[in-house]
């Protein structure tokens, strides 16, 4: 039987080190916030081959004290703690006493450093743990770590590491979550004797921003602020139209520090709810600042990870903040025409051509306008043209208007450009005082049956005819199940529907959420279900293609979703299916009505499934692209 003994202390440190420096990221994680806490204002950090074999901090803060420097290479040795209430209040990014030890212990570090009551410096070297003697040294008011060989006595974890490139990625990535927090100081990264950033302190945390991603996507950002009691959110989160892949622009801090938060992410997941494509990610950068005896910041051994005393408070404080931002903020899309040349010159046939296209649009002679014109609007993935459809549905799911003729009266392809316009006050007082205001369509057109071109107060609107009225229906739709007063249409025979096993059972599983969308099931033995009833706004569709829709909406991502999820995942696949479609034409009646609608509903700048419905090309836009 083996006996229990003590553990060495290096042994320990080994282990320690193990768990804060994964890699040489986690290093340079350590040491700015150790210059941070020291109250430094310019920090500038160095790395060798992505830090695999040096690290260099060097920083203008407090400094250390000569006969303290032996101590601060020691575990669990720290400024910023006195007694165990000064954990539940912690100020300060680091707090443990576990980053240099740990280091020291897996390194090579020199440590130089200076306090402002000292006229010279002094130094303390460690080799895997062991400290050398303190000597004096000259050196400028604050500190110097340089960490050189990092795992050098921890082979099997070196050649773990990545190449010196993807090191650097992280290290990098480590460099900005501190410098976007603390904007206000002077920070810089090299590697190789190379400079990465440089980064001159800012008042304006914009600025900060803009060093990073850029000024396109700093343009984009939309600031939002909210006060809870003693809690505060500010930030800025992106415009739909700019989002990622995956949720890694999404930067959260606490009182400056970063961390990550599963529940605040999917609180701002949810706030962009309907304004994304799926599988995109929203990018933020907000800020939680609350006292700090309202959180525990020890839960986790690199401190990313906390935990709130009240959560829920703090999840329903981002997602009513940035809802409420978002139903007070333009989130068309706008067009992008091509930049400027800087050099003056341009192509002189492209811009021929653009003015013969604009020529032919105000002459209402769209039908010849030129392929390549065509291919260089930004387009969406639209549907397939369906086959003849019942009249457009828009304002009340029953509501339903006269098939109008749709053959142009003068032979042309299109119907005439002012005839959308002509007929608002047939849609009642709401419509004609819209367009009175100068919201509703003055002029509208439909090109190639799928879009349809109108003008605003600001210049040019590029509409998604699909896409539009399927945000339309889907809102009308939510309404109606929220009243739970959705038409269902019954069936004099209820028809037999063949399905898989597991769609069979998905389908009687959630027979209650399908009834609340109209859709009437009953079992029939097997792997066969009868429907009874079904949406009576998809008349004109198979029923059983309609509820092999839906169960493919119940089956898809390979786990339950909740029942709110799944509920709106169906409203999409209904409002989509019952929706005009790309190359279905309409008249112009049902072109004004359509595009009043957009004034009515909410989120009308993006279908349910986060396709923008309308592109915007100011006249400025389109006066640069004429060279005006």
């Amino acid at each position: 039987m083996a006996q229990i003994h003590q553990l060495s202390q290096s042994l320990i440190n080994k282990i320690a080190a193990g768990e804060v420096i994964e890699r040489p990221a986690s290093a340079v994680k350590e040491l700015i916030e150790n210059a941070v806490d020291a109250g430094a204002t310019r920090i500038h950090v160095s790395a060798a081959e992505g830090g695999m074999e040096m690290i260099r901090v060097v920083d203008n803060g407090c400094g250390i004290a000569a006969d303290e420097l032996e101590l601060a290479l020691a575990p669990h040795a720290t400024s910023k703690l006195r007694d165990a209430d000064d954990l539940f209040r912690v100020g300060t990014l680091g707090f443990r006493g576990e980053a240099l030890a740990s280091i020291a212990e897996v390194s090579r570090v020199t440590l130089r450093s200076r306090t402002a009551e000292c006229p010279g410096g002094a130094q303390i070297e460690a080799r895997g743990g062991e400290l050398s003697d303190i000597t004096p040294c000259g050196c400028p008011i604050g500190a110097t770590v340089e960490v050189r060989n990092l795992f050098y006595n921890m082979p099997v974890r070196r050649k773990a590491m990545s190449t010196a490139a993807t090191e650097l990625s992280h290290v990098k990535e480590a460099f900005t979550r501190i410098a976007l927090a603390m904007p206000q100081i002077d920070f810089a990264l090299s590697h190789n004797d190379r400079p990465v950033f440089e980064l001159s302190g800012t008042t304006t945390w914009l600025e900060r921003i803009a060093k990073f991603f850029g000024r396109d996507l700093a343009e984009n950002l939309i600031w939002v602020e909210s006060d809870d009691g003693d809690v505060q959110l500010s930030g800025f989160v992106a415009h739909p139209s700019h989002s990622r892949a995956n949720n890694r622009m999404q930067y959260l801090f606490l009182n400056g520090r970063h961390i990550r938060d599963r529940a605040l992410q999917h609180a701002l997941g949810e706030a962009y709810r309907g304004l994304l494509l799926t599988q995109r990610y929203p990018i933020a950068f907000l800020n939680l600042a609350m006292p700090p005896d309202q959180v525990d910041v020890n839960v986790h051994p690199t401190k990313i990870e906390v935990r709130f005393r009240d959560g829920g408070r703090h999840y329903s404080q981002v997602l009513s903040t940035l809802r409420t931002k978002f139903l007070s903020t333009d989130l068309r899309a706008r067009g992008r025409p091509e930049e400027e040349d800087p050099t003056g010159a341009h192509d002189d046939a492209h811009a021929a051509r653009l003015r013969e296209e604009l020529v032919g649009w105000a002459k209402g002679k769209m039908a010849a306008w030129p392929q390549g014109a065509a291919a260089r609007q930004p387009t969406f993935d639209v549907d397939e043209p369906a086959p003849p459809r019942a009249p457009l549905e828009l304002a009340q799911l029953g509501r339903r208007w006269a098939p109008a003729d749709l053959e142009p009266e003068d032979g042309s392809d299109f119907p005439n450009i002012e005839s959308a316009g002509e007929s608002a006050e047939a849609f009642g007082p709401s419509a004609s005082s819209a367009a009175g205001r100068g919201l509703g369509p003055a002029r509208a057109v439909q090109v190639h049956n799928r879009y349809l071109v109108t003008e605003s107060e600001d210049g040019l609107v590029i509409v998604d005819q699909h896409a539009l009225h399927e945000r339309i229906l889907y809102e009308h739709l939510r309404e109606r199940i929220a009243s739970g007063d959705v038409e269902s249409q019954s069936l004099l025979v209820p028809e037999p529907v063949d399905l898989a096993p597991a769609e069979a059972a998905a389908a009687l599983e959630n027979r209650e959420t399908l009834a609340r969308l109209g859709m009437k099931i009953e079992p029939f033995g097997g792997d066969t279900v009868l429907v009874a009833g079904y949406p009576a706004m998809l008349a004109n569709l198979d029923p059983g293609e309609v509820l092999r829709a839906l169960v493919d909406r119940l089956l898809e991502g390979g786990k339950p979703p909740s029942r709110e999820d799944l509920l709106d995942e169906l409203l999409h696949t209904i409002s989509c299916k019952a929706a005009i479609k790309a190359g279905d034409r309409l008249a112009p009646d049902e072109i004004a009505a359509l595009l009043e609608q957009r004034h009515l509903i909410r989120d009308s700048h993006h279908c349910p499934h986060g396709r923008p419905t309308a592109l915007v090309f100011t006249r400025e836009e389109l006066d640069r692209q004429f060279k005006r």
